[in-house]
């Protein structure tokens, strides 16, 4: 009768959790779970799946499998988001920008059509490049919170990592005044102004909206980024409905006007080149990191991140090569290097362009004012540069960085003086194609660092049980002693939780020592063939080689800047920790694959002489040293052990 009582009970307390009824008690229920929440499989949440990292998993019984739609709108709780409405939407928004709006004409006008778009697919390949470089390293291990900054720290060392970091977050805080001074170049024109003070009191007003709406925290963020996505959408249907409804002018001509072959080869005016023109779009790109900066915030980031983020950038390719191949066959070239606001004079309803105009520039920001104090937090929290402390506290649930997103305000406000698209638009490119290049090369050490494991544990892994065989000592001691005998037996089987703090400080329940794998192997899905190593290393190359075309002088300055901050954290904070590529060294790999290519066969192991034993010569023991008196009194041990070795080729 007790027994069915107390069921009773409990189907009463979950019905009362279900309909959220008051007569729930969430402590009772908490008491007779054991105090643990259910977070699923272990399968799923090695690979990221029910994100519990930081303070989401404390709140994770109060989210439950309420959609966050449906979540009170006026109380700050914790939310995490998906591939569509988070990583899609904030990663779209970021990388259909002001300059699409104002620069695309220009740079057609500047470049021609063909030249034109090159760039956007150079631009793309570039950055698609570093998307498939984080996407490998999201695969090979799990993503946590800290965005960007998190991937660096993880694969190449909180050192490097946190100068890396710092160098993005510059970036992106000159990137959101970018992109906010064309609003308020925009705003002054609408009041019908050309002061430049105006536009930039217009920008600094809009940080100051922007920075409010994200104290307020992240689902006004993200119900926001919906909104703004729907108009900049309408406005970009707008123009192209515009292009075959407006009657034709002085500046355009209508699809049928003939502009198309005038616009079709470059005519490069005021010192402009190529790589200028390349520089000068290429920010309109750089927030497609966005979705990754946001990994805090998702249910399943190993997940959403690679979906979210290949089918944003496949959409903004889609709209970019649709604004170049329009302007170039309906716009005279005068018109395109002189009148900024073209898409509007041709769009079939100017307001609706506007709109978007306004807000493509208020979204970018959004999506800088989001991410890049989460950065900083990250870097504060990890206690990796000395004097941050401060920048790490967060308030509410979501841990919003209050103190970091101020320090990102005043950086914007700093550059909305200067206040120049063209010239603001390079020292944008280089902090992010130092990030991107960075991401590359992580991607390829983290896949190096793979076949090194794989190889020394492939090296003594032997094949039957026989082949090891021990006398007087147990195998336990000797694996103690020598941990490469067993570190073959934990490959790709082992993927320790963040909660078990056991298994973490390398012991499982028993006491045995379990050493954990740092970096895991590819899975199967849909875009795994498109991680390449060796793409990722050409990615390398092509940055660095760009960084010096585009601009030498802020190449040279901003590579001086990241050489300081890594020296600074290292002597300030020596003790950081080192990465999980920290085994691959770039220039011994090199000097070994040269051995290689002109036919040598460097020592990769160490070499074991082995005494010869022949079954047919009989053999006896003698003693060539004296007894020691101080352990005369101990046992005498002998062991022996055969130990089959082999190399191992691990295709890419």
């Amino acid at each position: 009768m007790e027994h069915s009582n107390r069921s009773r009970r409990t189907d009463l307390d979950v019905a009362s959790f279900q309909s959220g009824e008051p007569g729930f008690d969430r402590a009772r229920m908490r008491r007779q779970s054991g105090g643990f929440v259910d977070l699923g499989n272990e399968s799923q949440y090695g690979t990221g799946g029910h994100q519990a990292s930081g303070a989401n998993e404390i709140f994770a019984d109060v989210q439950g499998d309420v959609p966050w739609w449906k979540s009170n709108f006026f109380i700050s709780q914790p939310v995490l988001f998906g591939t569509w409405d988070g990583v899609f939407t904030s990663c779209l928004i970021n990388i259909f920008g002001v300059i699409v709006f104002l620069r695309s004409g220009w740079m057609v006008g500047q470049a021609g059509l063909i030249n034109a778009i090159l760039i956007v697919i150079f631009t793309v390949f570039v950055a698609l490049i570093s998307v498939l470089s984080a996407v490998g390293i999201c695969e090979r291990c799990r993503i946590e919170s800290g965005g960007v900054y998190f991937l660096l720290a993880h694969t190449l060392g909180s050192r490097m990592g946190g100068a890396l970091g710092m160098i993005y977050c510059f970036g992106q805080a000159v990137g959101c005044a970018l992109n906010v001074f064309g609003f308020g170049e925009s705003m002054a024109s609408l009041v019908g102004t050309e002061n430049t003070w105006a536009a930039r009191g217009f920008a600094v007003a809009a940080v100051l909206l922007l920075g409010t709406i994200n104290v307020a925290g992240v689902k006004w963020v993200i119900k926001l980024q919906f909104v703004l996505l729907l108009i900049i959408l309408v406005a970009a249907l707008d123009f192209f409905v515009g292009s075959f409804t407006t009657v034709p002018n002085l500046e355009f001509k209508g699809w049928l006007g003939g502009t198309i072959a005038n616009n079709t080869w470059a005519d490069y005016q005021d010192g402009y080149t190529w790589f200028k023109c390349f520089g000068v779009f290429f920010p309109t790109i750089t927030g497609i990191l966005a979705g990754i900066n946001m990994s805090g915030d998702l249910r399943n980031p190993s997940l959403n991140i690679p979906n979210g983020s290949l089918a944003a950038i496949s959409t903004g390719t889609f709209l970019y090569l649709m604004f170049v191949i329009t302007l170039a066959a309906t716009v005279t070239r005068e018109a395109l290097l002189t009148n900024f606001s073209i898409t509007a004079d041709m769009s079939a309803v100017k307001i609706l362009l506007l709109a978007g105009l306004y807000v493509s520039s208020m979204s970018s920001c959004l999506g800088a004012m989001y991410g890049t104090p989460r950065v900083l937090q990250s870097i504060s929290n990890e206690k990796v540069i000395p004097g941050l402390d401060a920048l790490g506290h967060g308030r509410g649930p979501n841990k919003v960085p209050i103190y970091s997103m101020i320090v990102v305000a005043v950086v914007t406000v700093t550059f909305i003086i200067i206040g120049d698209i063209n010239k603001l638009a390079p020292i944008v490119t280089m902090p992010f194609l130092i990030t991107y290049a960075s991401i590359d090369y992580s991607y390829f050490a983290l896949a190096q660092t793979f076949d090194l494991q794989h190889k020394r544990e492939m090296r003594f892994q032997g094949h039957s049980p026989r082949d090891t065989q021990v006398y007087g000592a147990t195998g336990s001691d000797l694996d103690l002693l020598f941990p490469e005998r067993i570190r073959h037996k934990t490959v790709g089987d082992f993927t320790p939780s963040p909660t078990d703090s056991a298994i973490m400080n390398g012991r499982t329940a028993n006491g045995d020592v379990r050493p954990a794998v740092n970096v895991h192997s590819k899975n199967k899905n849909w875009y795994s063939h498109l991680c390449n190593r060796w793409l990722s290393l050409a990615g390398v190359a092509i940055k660095l080689l760009l960084m010096l075309l585009v601009h030498w002088m802020y190449a040279l300055g901003c590579l001086l800047i990241l050489w300081l901050l890594w020296l600074y954290i290292g002597a300030a904070n020596p003790a950081v920790k080192p990465g999980r590529a920290s085994e691959f060294h770039f220039f011994h790999w090199l000097k070994i694959s040269f051995l290689h290519a002109i036919g040598k066969r460097p020592l990769e192991y160490e070499q074991l002489v082995v005494t010869p034993v022949h079954a047919d010569v009989s053999m006896e023991q003698e003693r060539l040293n004296d007894d020691n008196e101080d352990f005369a009194s101990r046992r005498r041990y002998h062991q022996s052990t055969s130990l089959q070795t082999h190399l191992v080729s691990v295709d890419s």
